[in-house]
C-alpha cells in the first residue's frame, strides 16, 4: 500500500506558512501592487518575523543555516508562498538561489552565509536579449586576462538586477564546447568597474521588484570570482534548475490557483443572480469543477517529481511535464475565477486581475510551453512514457 500521508511536522510547517502568509504577507499585496514597491517599515518587520520563526531560506541546507527542507516540504511550503505575491516571496522569506552551495572558502563567508541570513540581495544573470529558453546560446564571454576575467556582454530580464548586491553570471570562457564544458558560472559584486545596470525593464505583471538589463563592458574581476569550478556552468544550473522550475513554477501555480478557486468558491454561494445563488448554476459549477480537478491532477504531479528527487532521481521529463502543466493550469483558473466574479473581478478592488497578470509570465519563463513540449515529445518517442 502507498501511504500519501503527510508527517505531523510537516503538516504544522505547512499550517504555519499559510497562516504567516495570511495574516501578514497578503495585507501588504495592495500597497505593493499600487507602489511597486513593498512598504520599507513593514517589509523590515514581516521579514524579522519570518526570519524569527525560521520561515527565510528555507530551500537552503541546516548546514548554512537554512530549513534544511526536504523537496517535498519545499514544495509543500511554495504552494503557501503561491498564495501571494511573487515579489513578496522574494523580499520576506528569501531568494536564496541553491547554485550559490558551490561557494568555497572565502565565497562563503562573503556571498551565501550573508545571502541566507538575509543581509544581501542576489539577482541570477543568464537570460540575454538573443538567448531564453536556448541558454547554451548566450554570446556574454568572460576570457582569462593574467589573474582577472575580463567579462563582456549585456543580460536583461534580470529579476532584482538593480539593486542586487552582486550577479551570479553565465558567460562563455570555450566558444566551442558551449554547454559541454564551455560555460563557467561567476560571482560579480555592484560597484564593479564595467558593470552597470542599464535599465529596468516595466512588466505588466510581477511589480514590486525590478527586472534589469545588466551591462558587462570589459568588466574586470578576480580569478577567485569563479562559482563552481571553470566550465562547469551549465552543469551546475541544470542541477539546480529541476528543484527551482517544481518549487517556484509548479508548487506556487497550485498555490495561486488554489487561492483563486477559494475566492470563486465562496463567491458562488454569495452572489445571488435570478433570485438563487449563482453557484447553482451548472456553468458556474462547470467553471468551479473544473478548477478543482486541475489543480488536484498538477498538485499530485509536483509531489510525485519532488519525491523522486528526495529520492535521489532526476525526473528530468516529468519537471518538464509539470512545468507546462502548472503555468497553463493557474492561467485557466484565475480566468475562471475572474468570469465567475463578473465586473468585479475586472476590477483592482480584487486580487483576482493583478493574478491574472502574474499568472501570464510563467508560461515563458525557465523554458517556454513550447520548448518543454518539445523536450517530452523528443524523449517519449525516444524512451516511450517513463512514469
Amino acid at each position: 500500500m502507498i501511504d500519501f500521508s503527510l508527517p505531523d511536522d510537516s503538516r504544522l510547517l505547512v499550517e504555519t506558512v499559510r497562516k504567516f502568509v495570511e495574516a501578514e504577507v497578503q495585507p501588504l499585496e495592495e500597497a505593493t501592487e499600487r507602489d511597486a514597491r513593498i512598504p520599507p517599515g513593514e517589509l523590515k518587520r514581516v521579514r524579522a518575523k519570518a526570519q524569527e520563526l525560521g520561515l527565510y531560506a528555507m530551500n537552503m541546507p541546516e548546514s548554512v543555516g537554512g530549513g534544511g527542507l526536504s523537496c517535498v516540504d519545499h514544495c509543500l511550503v511554495e504552494e503557501e508562498f503561491g498564495k501571494t505575491a511573487d515579489a513578496l516571496i522574494r523580499r520576506v522569506f528569501g531568494q536564496v538561489y541553491p547554485m550559490l552551495l558551490a561557494c568555497k572558502d572565502e565565497q562563503r563567508e562573503k556571498y551565501l552565509l550573508p545571502t541566507v541570513r538575509g543581509e544581501k540581495i542576489c539577482a541570477m544573470a543568464i537570460t540575454e536579449p538573443g538567448a531564453g529558453s536556448d541558454a547554451a546560446s548566450i554570446t556574454t564571454t568572460a576570457e582569462r586576462d593574467g589573474d582577472e576575467w575580463v567579462l563582456k556582454g549585456t543580460k536583461h530580464f534580470i529579476s532584482d538586477g538593480d539593486i542586487a548586491d552582486y550577479v551570479i553570471v553565465m558567460a562563455l570562457t570555450d566558444r566551442e564546447k558551449r554547454a559541454r564544458g564551455g560555460i563557467t558560472l561567476f560571482l560579480v559584486d555592484k560597484g564593479t568597474p564595467g558593470f552597470s545596470v542599464a535599465r529596468t525593464q516595466p512588466m505588466m505583471g510581477h511589480r514590486g521588484y525590478g527586472h534589469a538589463e545588466l551591462v558587462f563592458d570589459n568588466c574586470r574581476i578576480p580569478a577567485s570570482a569563479v562559482l563552481g569550478e571553470i566550465g562547469a556552468g551549465f552543469k551546475l544550473i541544470m542541477q539546480s534548475v529541476l528543484e527551482i522550475r517544481l518549487a517556484h513554477i509548479g508548487a506556487r501555480a497550485v498555490g495561486m490557483a488554489s487561492r483563486a478557486l477559494e475566492l470563486m468558491r465562496r463567491y458562488a454561494g454569495e452572489r445571488r443572480q435570478f433570485g438563487q445563488a449563482i453557484g447553482d448554476f451548472q456553468m458556474v459549477q462547470k467553471l468551479i469543477a473544473d478548477s478543482a480537478i486541475e489543480i488536484f491532477a498538477v498538485k499530485m504531479m509536483v509531489l510525485n517529481a519532488a519525491w523522486e528527487i528526495d529520492q535521489g532521481l532526476e525526473p528530468r521529463d516529468k519537471v518538464s511535464m509539470i512545468k507546462v502543466a502548472a503555468s497553463e493550469m493557474q492561467g485557466r483558473v484565475v480566468d475562471r475565477a475572474i468570469q465567475v466574479f463578473g465586473g468585479m473581478g475586472f476590477t483592482k478592488e480584487m486580487p483576482l486581475e493583478r493574478m491574472y497578470r502574474d499568472a501570464r509570465v510563467t508560461r515563458i519563463y525557465d523554458g517556454t510551453s513550447e520548448i518543454h513540449r518539445m523536450l517530452i515529445a523528443r524523449s517519449t518517442i525516444k524512451n516511450g512514457l517513463n512514469l
